[in-house]
């Protein structure tokens, strides 16, 4: 598995994000991992990454519902910056939840690689840096 830069996991979870970030420890998933509780601090962090030209995230593991800005509301805002603003992003959908409906919604937004069924696995997080490493060199 190919070790990514950066990666981000917006979740209010901490009990979810405690074992997620043991599990990409574990497997040297990224170099640097940042952990943002709502939508709102993240997407507030990758303005300011942008605005400054530090490195992005190469990945975005990002929940659906949290409080102060749930992950579709991050979504809309994501969905606004300029194509090369966020370039080399890859931002997947990582829920708990099975409902069709959160399904379609997340494939309506071309942003979405993937929606990742919680709780993320190793082969989640191998097949996730793969396809990365396939996106970039194509």
């Amino acid at each position: 598995m190919k070790k990514l830069r950066r990666a981000s996991i917006v979740d209010d979870d901490r009990i979810y994000i405690f074992g997620l970030t043991k599990l990409i420890e574990m497997n040297e998933f990224c170099e640097e991992l940042l952990v943002f509780q709502n939508g709102k601090d993240a997407l507030e962090n990758l303005l300011d990454d942008i605005r400054l030209g530090r490195d992005l995230p190469s990945v975005i593991l990002l929940d659906i519902n949290m409080p102060v800005m749930d992950g579709w509301q991050f979504l809309d805002e994501f969905e606004k910056l300029p194509t090369e603003r966020k370039h080399g992003i890859r931002v997947y959908m990582v829920s708990s939840s099975v409902n069709q409906t959160d399904l379609d919604k997340a494939k309506s937004y071309p942003d979405i690689v993937d929606y990742v069924i919680k709780p993320v696995k190793a082969s989640d997080l191998e097949r996730i840096a793969n396809d990365f490493d396939e996106a970039v060199s194509s």
